[in-house]
């Protein structure tokens, strides 16, 4: 896990969408999601509930949540 992809969780979870993610880590949208199902793959764990207009960390996804905004 890499300080790029804490900041990508941490910007996921705080604008619920994947664009503004996106928009504010200055990466495209493909870039931001492709790393995190990447990370999401290593873990083995969903760090994201996805749905067609609302994105919410699931229960490991928050525990991960808050070591990064430590972090």
């Amino acid at each position: 896990m890499t300080l790029t992809e804490l900041k990508y969780i941490v910007a996921v979870a705080r604008e619920r969408h994947f664009g503004k993610a996106a928009d504010a880590c200055f990466v495209s949208q493909p870039t931001l999601s492709t790393q995190l199902r990447k990370l999401e793959d290593e873990l083995g764990v969903a760090l994201f509930e996805r749905a067609p207009r609302n994105v919410m960390p699931t229960a490991v996804g928050r525990l991960i949540l808050h070591h990064a905004r430590g972090v």
